[in-house]
């Protein structure tokens, strides 16, 4: 059985003050999810797959802090969102003081750093190196997605740096939906812009684009690569064996989950809908999900699963 809240901060024992449950009270699994469409898909299909083995999931919609603070005081299980290095200030305390395990990197592929049209790559701007040099053409403008996000902060130490040359230039900090419409109108004209790309994400899918090389590693190390973690309570992933076998083999491609975000957050969908479409075409990736799971009662997970997709059952 699932269940899900989608109340504000207020919804947790946290906020109030109150006293948090027992560690790991397993009748349900509570999930913390951030309002983005990729970990609001996954956490779905997750919940779809458990609930045949089981077990009662509970979605609660919270702000990054919240979630991170949930999963301290007991008040949340697993998050599918741990996104690193970005979230590094949240996510290292809490794994070096044991309150949080990683259970696995759920997205392979994923990457964050500046990105530009694909004629611009195919002209020759294919590094950080090549801004500087071609700064006019850029009005000497990178476009960010929010002051005060990782990358935000990443790109101002450049710029007071000089990094790469960037002393002089701009970062113009709107939001994700600014910084994607400005690429957008740019690559209809064919004009020059800059802007703070990733993957996964539907840029990927819907804009002609090819990411920068950095051998400065300013996004992190391997050019921005960023793992996506699953992470658990610590108490709870070791109650829970079963979970820990689950959650190692969830994981998807950046393509994969950019599917999904397109599809619950342009083509406005419902997360359920995304899932069991994604469920139902993917047979083969959910037995091997499943492999050396069982249900809560002990059996074999797939049996319990298998067919649970089918035609006939996709909406």
């Amino acid at each position: 059985m699932r269940t899900r809240s989608t109340a504000a901060l207020l919804s947790l024992p946290l906020v109030l003050g109150l006293a948090a449950p027992t560690m790991a009270d397993d009748a349900t699994l509570d999930f913390g999810v951030p309002a983005w469409p990729g970990i609001t898909v996954k956490t779905e299909i997750a919940a779809q797959l458990l609930t045949p083995l089981g077990y009662t999931t509970r979605t609660e919609e919270l702000g990054m802090q919240v979630v991170y603070q949930g999963l301290d005081s007991g008040d949340l299980d697993v998050f599918l969102g741990g996104w690193l290095p970005a979230q590094n200030s949240l996510y290292t305390p809490l794994e070096e003081s044991g309150a949080i395990t990683s259970l696995a990197n759920n997205v392979d592929g994923a990457r964050m750093t500046l990105a530009v049209p694909e004629y611009l790559y195919a002209q020759g701007i294919q590094s950080f190196a090549d801004l500087d040099a071609n700064r006019d053409d850029f009005d000497g403008k990178i476009f960010g997605f929010g002051a005060g996000s990782a990358a935000s902060e990443i790109l101002n130490e450049a710029i007071a740096n000089d990094t790469w040359g960037l002393g002089d230039w701009q970062l113009v900090d709107t939001s994700v939906v600014g910084m994607l419409t400005a690429a957008r109108d740019a690559i209809s004209r064919e004009e020059p812009i800059v802007w703070v790309g990733w993957t996964p994400h539907w840029m990927n899918l819907e804009l002609d684009m090819r990411y920068l090389d950095d051998p400065q590693d300013l996004f992190g190390e391997n050019n921005g690569a960023s793992q996506v973690l699953t992470v658990a309570r610590s108490d709870y992933a070791e109650a829970h064996p079963n979970l820990v076998d689950f959650f190692t083999n969830f994981t998807f491609s950046a393509e994969e989950q950019s599917w999904m975000i397109r599809e619950f957050g342009q083509q406005e969908r419902s997360a359920e809908s995304v899932a069991r479409q994604w469920l139902r075409e993917h047979p083969s990736r959910v037995q091997a999900m499943l492999e050396g799971v069982t249900t809560r009662d002990g059996e074999p997970a797939w049996p319990a699963v298998e067919g649970t997709f089918g035609e006939g059952n996709a909406e």
